[in-house]
Order: C-alpha cells, then sequence, then structure tokens
C-alpha cells in the first residue's frame, strides 16, 4: 500500500515537471521566432520601390541582401542572399562609412562563367539607420550605341582624310609641272580617280545615314523581285564587262515581298559590284532567285578567293575591308555590306554568307513574301520583264576567253541552293 501512494506521488511529480517543462519550452521558441524574424523595410519602402522601374538591392548592416528585385538577380547582382561584386560591396561601405550618395558606373560579368559583361549605372544611398540601398540601371545597349557611334565618327574622318589629302598633293604637283604636259595628264587622271572614290564615300555614308532613318512599314508598298533583281543586274553591267565577267541569273520568284524597290535594289546591286570587285577576270557571277516556304531569297555568287572564318564574322561591318590596298585599288568604300545588311534588316530579313577559301563566297538575302496575296497580284501573272542577263549568251560568244565550266563554275541556281543551304 506505502509502496503504491509513493509510486503515485513520484508519478504526479514527473507529470507536473514535464508540464512545465513543455511551457518554458514553448515561451522560448516564441522568444526565439521573434529574434529570427525577417527584417522589414522602413514604412512604405517597398511600395516605393516596387514603382522604380530599375533593379534594386536593399542590404543590412553586413551586406546581407534583405531585399532584391528580380531583375537584380537577373543582371547577376546578387546571388541567394550575397551581393555578387565586389565593386557594389566596396560603395556600401563607403556610403555606410561616410554617409554620402554615391553613383558609379560599372562594368560587371554578367554570370560565373563566359565573358559577357553588363553594364551598370549604381546609385548607392542610405535608407533608415541600417539599410542601404542599391538602384542599377542596365545601361549596356546605350554604351554600345555610343562607342559605334564614335568608331563610326573617328573611320568616317580617317577615310575622308585619304582622298582628300590626295588630291591635295596632287594638286601641288599639278601646279609644279605645269610645264610637263605627260605629267599634267598623269596628275589628273589619278585626281580624278581620287575625287571619284571620294564622292562614292561620300554618296555610301549619305546612304547609310538615309538607311538609319527609313521607315519602310509606313513608307513601303508591293514590290516584285525579279524586277528588282533585273535592274540591279543591269546597273552592272558595265563594271562586269571592263573586267569580261558574265552575269547569269537563274530562278524566279512568284510572289511579292513588301518594302521600297529602289532600297532593294541598292543592296543587291552592293552585292553584284562586291562580286564583281573580288572576282577574277574572264569569270562569271550567279545570281539566284527562289520562292520557298514563305520567303524569297535571292544569291549572289562570285568566283573569288573566298573569305577565311575570321574575315566572315566581321565582314558586315563599316569600313571593314578583308584586304584594304586592294579596296582602295578597285574603288571600295568599306560600307557596300554594312549597307546591305542595314537594308535587308529595316525589310524584316536576313543576309546570310557562305564562303570558303578558294571556293569563292555566296551572299544570301532573304525576305518574307508578303501576306494576302491574290493570283492576279503575283509576278507570275504578269509577263516577266526581259532580264538583262539574258545577254550572257551573246557575251559568251563574243569573249571566247572565258573560263570553261569546271567545279567553280556552277550555274547560277545551283549555287542559290548551295548559299542557302550553308
Amino acid at each position: 500500500m506505502l509502496i503504491g501512494v509513493i509510486a503515485g506521488l513520484i508519478g504526479l511529480s514527473l507529470g507536473i515537471f514535464g508540464m512545465l517543462a513543455f511551457r518554458v519550452s514553448e515561451q522560448q521558441r516564441q522568444i526565439v521566432d521573434v529574434d529570427v524574424d525577417d527584417p522589414s523595410l522602413p514604412e512604405g519602402a517597398a511600395e516605393v520601390l516596387a514603382v522604380v522601374g530599375r533593379a534594386f538591392v536593399v542590404v543590412d548592416a553586413i551586406d546581407g541582401v534583405v531585399r532584391a528585385s528580380p531583375a537584380a538577380y537577373a543582371y547577376g547582382l546578387v546571388r541567394g542572399h550575397t551581393v555578387v561584386h565586389q565593386q557594389l560591396l566596396e560603395m556600401t561601405a563607403k556610403v555606410r562609412r561616410d554617409g554620402v550618395i554615391l553613383e558609379k558606373q560599372l562594368e560587371l560579368p554578367r554570370g560565373p562563367l563566359g565573358q559577357g559583361t553588363i553594364v551598370v549605372q549604381i546609385r548607392a544611398a542610405m535608407i533608415a539607420e541600417e539599410y542601404i540601398l542599391l538602384l542599377a540601371d542596365d545601361r549596356t545597349e546605350f554604351t554600345r550605341t555610343e562607342e559605334v557611334r564614335n568608331d563610326f565618327v573617328a573611320n568616317v574622318s580617317h577615310e575622308l582624310k585619304t582622298p582628300v589629302g590626295a588630291i591635295s598633293l596632287l594638286a601641288e604637283a599639278l601646279e609644279v609641272s605645269a610645264d610637263d604636259e605627260e605629267a599634267v595628264r598623269r596628275f589628273a587622271k589619278r585626281m580624278h580617280k581620287e575625287s571619284a572614290r571620294l564622292a562614292a564615300l561620300v554618296q555610301d555614308i549619305i546612304e547609310l545615314s538615309r538607311l538609319q532613318g527609313a521607315n519602310v512599314t509606313q513608307q513601303g508598298r508591293p514590290v516584285d523581285i525579279n524586277t528588282v533583281v533585273s535592274e540591279a543586274v543591269d546597273r552592272s553591267q558595265l563594271p562586269a564587262e571592263s573586267k569580261n565577267i558574265r552575269l547569269v541569273v537563274g530562278g524566279h520568284a512568284d510572289t511579292m515581298v513588301y518594302g521600297d524597290q529602289d532600297l532593294l535594289v541598292t543592296a543587291l546591286r552592293n552585292l553584284i559590284d562586291n562580286a564583281i570587285r573580288y572576282s577574277p577576270d574572264n569569270t562569271k557571277v550567279g545570281v539566284g532567285v527562289r520562292s520557298k516556304d514563305g520567303l524569297v531569297a535571292v544569291s549572289v555568287t562570285d568566283q573569288g578567293e573566298g573569305l577565311s572564318p575570321e574575315d566572315q564574322e566581321r565582314v558586315f561591318e563599316r569600313f571593314y575591308r578583308v584586304d584594304a590596298a586592294r579596296s582602295r585599288h578597285t574603288g571600295g568604300t568599306g560600307l557596300g555590306l554594312s549597307i546591305v545588311k542595314h537594308v535587308i534588316s529595316n525589310h524584316g530579313g536576313e543576309v546570310t554568307l557562305w564562303s570558303q577559301p578558294g571556293q569563292g563566297s555566296t551572299f544570301t538575302i532573304r525576305l518574307p513574301e508578303m501576306e494576302g496575296q491574290d493570283d492576279g497580284d503575283a509576278p507570275e501573272a504578269r509577263k516577266p520583264a526581259a532580264r538583262p542577263a539574258s545577254r550572257t549568251a551573246t557575251q559568251a560568244a563574243t569573249h571566247p576567253a572565258s573560263r570553261p565550266a569546271g567545279p567553280n563554275s556552277r550555274d547560277a541556281a545551283g549555287v542559290h541552293e548551295q548559299g542557302a543551304s550553308a
């Protein structure tokens, strides 16, 4: 009996002790929950940051990330709860130490891998007493555009100086050699060549500037690409005949495109002139046309020396020349392919290049077909105009020195297929 009473007392004591321990544990857990509660921003700060329209990061006294926008993670400024870049931590430290507002433009790696960078304008300032706000504005595109503009101005200045300087020197030589008829004729011929080069350069610069402000969407109209090809080939006959180069046209497009016919003729003529300029004498340049899968494609193929992979990456840059000395000799300005790229881009299309050293090059223009065409609107419904390239048969007969067909002497349609698939 006594043992039972003692056991009951012990059990009651243990029960009371367990209840007390449970209550103490609950109280401690509530205290801990309050202590580790997420830090909160000053009243109204979150609402203001939501409408700022910039990437933002808020850090605490130990540079832990309290809050960050999705754009801040996308820019690579924050990873998890950590500010990634040391430059940003240096800004927060200076703001915390000096109590100033700091603003800098930084070029930062976009991610842990690769060489991609992002240019951001960072503004750092204190909010409340323990937080620092970092505002980030992406300036990458603006910075690159500014660099391109500065490079363009510098290149134009340099390119203009060359013919102007040459004309000035030749004028001085003419003045000194006024009594020497042979020297006068020689210098006058060179002055004419340099002035023609200067005129071509100025015209290309004007054309490129006009293209950048052109609005094909508002000013365009239905264009028959076959007419564009015929006109471009016709305008290129004279330089082709001077090198005994045959212009061979193959294929036909049965649909229209929407755009500016004059601009498209300029672009295609630039491609044909470029092919003529870099093709050997007594060869041919192929122009292939086709319409397939909602696209109209025009390819221009030469039998020149071809381009290396390094040159292919830069050939559409302004003033870039594969062989600067040869370009000056042939009258190239280095703007022709850049104009082509701008024209085709403004028409919603693309221009691609296939080339191999020793096997020539194929430039292919692709443009979207105009939607909503009736059968009566298609070029096939009208009798296509005779193409200037039809004279090539006569040219072949009158130029027996033309190179016979070989691995590099493919017809225009075959060349086009290769260029389009490259």
